[in-house]
């Protein structure tokens, strides 16, 4: 097993994760959902989107659950949610020190 220090998340690979966050989903139902959730500021791309859950699998992120043809369904694993947990947190007290910064 790999002991892999991953750094901040992008953007498109928290939204993916947040994506999972309450249910199973293939690749469509990810990019309608960021999509959705950042009200088009956000758009994944295929090669973006499959790159990003290519690299979840592998770090044991996500794990695939279904293939029905080509549409590969995705769950995520205890590590992707504690992994979606830490980047929260992380960003949160960026904007604390923002918001600090400020005053």
């Amino acid at each position: 097993m790999k002991n892999k220090v991953r750094g901040p998340l992008t953007e498109s690979m928290f939204y993916v994760l947040m994506a999972f966050l309450k249910q199973d989903m293939c690749g469509i139902d990810i990019t309608e959902y960021v999509k959705q959730r950042t009200c088009g500021r956000v758009q994944l791309g295929p090669g973006t989107l499959y790159t990003i859950l290519a690299k979840f699998q592998e770090d044991g992120i996500i794990e695939e659950v279904a293939v029905d043809g080509r549409k590969r369904t995705y769950h995520l694993t205890d590590k992707g949610r504690e992994t979606y947990m830490e980047e929260l947190e992380r960003i949160q007290k960026c904007l604390r020190d923002g918001e600090e910064a400020l005053l």
